[in-house]
């Protein structure tokens, strides 16, 4: 469906004007005294997970329209990212959802993973729904649950997740609890707490040596009083009682509106504490829009402090995903501008000069440091973004390229019309 000599040939097509943006570009910035080969080659090295459930088309509680060609298979979901791969070079690992993605033969799937060139992210566990046969109900909670014979089924879930992880290659557990109260006086703060802590504690217990915990936090949804995990701080003070393998993974749609993201990146960050990445956009709540439509300064202001951090800090290689669901778009084409946009924010704040940055903070010239990260991020980066898909191997424009090759007409004819993604 795609190989070398079409994306060759696609690239034929747009390979001068590419090279001409890029010129210009390059003349521009090297008045800046930036390396422009460092900048893409970190533009290249940098790869971002795709989640097997972003997929397929998402849904609302409303309804659901599905695309037609989505993968019903692992190994379908696997090939999915492999194209998507194979366009952006971006790509490269996928990130799991058990119990949907159990494979059949491990093997297999590692071998079709490695022939893709794709390595398998971060497994994440599912205690937010009730599995059929099942003879415990997470209706109120599952590690946080009243009754210890739930939390034992949700914690011995975690633990054959890891198992499952071990077998693919895989080197982190994602949690994310729904747990939590729609109504005051349901349950004790302090009791749920407790009791997620000493559950997280046994789940901990078995990871291998060189895993990491990834502890997500949202402040509402799906309950709407209180949650166990609602915010960084909690994350933050449960990996901390948990030990140095559990670290806090920012979700950037599970925050109260105008939360100041990029702050809590940098303290985590200090602290040797941020664990990695759930990419996507939001307005209002948990929204999962395409990254960076609708605020994308903020996400060059993230990108800010993350540029920095991985400089100044000694904080652990971070995990990066999007973790987007959509009811309108071709699920590939938003993973495309998604990982598209992340780069260009990345792109940008790699021109930005933190020392003289610095200069300016000592000195309290608020107008000039607000001068030099606008001044980056008013900088049109794409050519040294296409740049960087263009000397992996990928194509100039994945998006444009996605269309005039018809891969999803090619997807829906080998599948078929009906084909549903698993796992939503």
């Amino acid at each position: 469906m795609l190989n070398k000599e079409k994306i060759a040939s696609f690239n034929e097509s747009y390979l001068a004007t590419h090279k001409q943006n890029l010129n210009f570009l390059g003349e521009n910035l090297s008045k800046k005294n930036l390396d422009l080969n460092n900048v893409i080659n970190k533009l290249s090295d940098f790869q971002i997970a795709i989640p097997s459930w972003a997929l397929g088309t998402g849904g609302t509680r409303f309804g659901r329209f599905p695309l037609g060609g989505e993968p019903n298979t692992l190994e379908e979901k696997i090939k999915d990212v492999g194209l998507l791969h194979a366009l952006n070079r971006s790509s490269g690992a996928i990130s799991l959802h058990i119990p949907w993605d159990i494979p059949e033969d491990y093997k297999k799937m590692k071998s079709l993973a490695h022939e893709l060139d794709i390595n398998f992210d971060a497994v994440n566990s599912n205690t937010f729904q009730d599995q059929s046969g099942g003879t415990h109900s997470y209706k109120f909670g599952s590690l946080s649950h009243i009754d210890k014979a739930v939390r034992k089924k949700a914690i011995q879930h975690n633990k054959e997740v890891i198992d499952h992880g071990v077998k693919l290659g895989s080197k982190a557990l994602t949690v994310w609890l729904a747990d939590g109260t729609s109504f005051a006086g349901q349950q004790s703060f302090r009791g749920a707490f407790q009791r997620t802590l000493e559950s997280l504690q046994d789940i901990y217990a078995h990871l291998p040596a060189d895993w990491k915990l990834l502890i997500e936090y949202k402040p509402y949804e799906p309950n709407f009083y209180s949650m166990v995990i609602p915010d960084w701080g909690t994350s933050h003070l449960i990996s901390s009682e948990l030990g140095e393998q559990a670290t806090t993974l920012v979700d950037l749609g599970h925050h109260l509106p105008n939360t100041n993201i990029e702050q809590i990146v940098a303290i985590l960050m200090h602290l040797n504490k941020l664990g990695g990445f759930h990419f996507n956009e939001s307005k209002y709540g948990d929204d999962d829009l395409t990254v960076g439509s609708l605020k994308p300064y903020q996400l060059f202001l993230i990108f800010c402090e993350l540029v920095q951090g991985m400089e100044e800090t000694s904080n652990p290689d971070l995990s990066w995903m999007i973790d987007a669901s959509h009811n309108l778009k071709d699920p590939m084409e938003d993973l495309l501008q998604s990982v598209e946009t992340i780069k260009i924010a990345f792109a940008k704040a790699l021109l930005v000069d933190y020392n003289e940055l610095k200069t300016f903070q000592q000195k309290n010239d608020v107008a000039a440091c607000q001068s030099m990260l606008q001044d980056a991020f008013r900088t049109d980066v794409r050519a040294l973004v296409v740049e960087s898909y263009y000397a992996s191997g990928g194509v100039i424009d994945p998006l444009k390229a996605y269309r005039e090759l018809k891969i999803r007409q090619k997807l829906i004819e080998a599948r078929g019309v009906d084909s549903k993604s698993t796992g939503l």
